[in-house]
């Protein structure tokens, strides 16, 4: 797989998932502490950040073990995560 990076803003968070790093873990959507407002694979895009707050996004991205998911602040340059 080719090293495809895809960016979801909102207005204070950007998500960056690496699919090629993405172990399907599960995690970000399914069972009852998944986030599936937010991370929705049946749906395209997969990912909108409009579903939550930012507050638990940022818990949710912070669950991911592979690290295919992360986050920057919009306000921050990407270099700084």
């Amino acid at each position: 797989m080719k090293d495809i990076t895809k960016k979801y803003t909102n207005d204070e968070i950007t998500i960056v998932w690496k699919p090629s790093v993405c172990i399907h873990s599960t995690i970000c959507w399914r069972g009852s502490n998944g986030l599936s407002d937010v991370f929705n694979p049946s749906e395209k895009p997969w990912i909108k950040p409009e579903g939550a707050n930012t507050n638990r996004i940022i818990e949710q991205i912070n669950q991911c073990p592979s690290g295919a998911l992360s986050f920057y602040y919009n306000n921050e340059q990407e270099n700084q995560i």
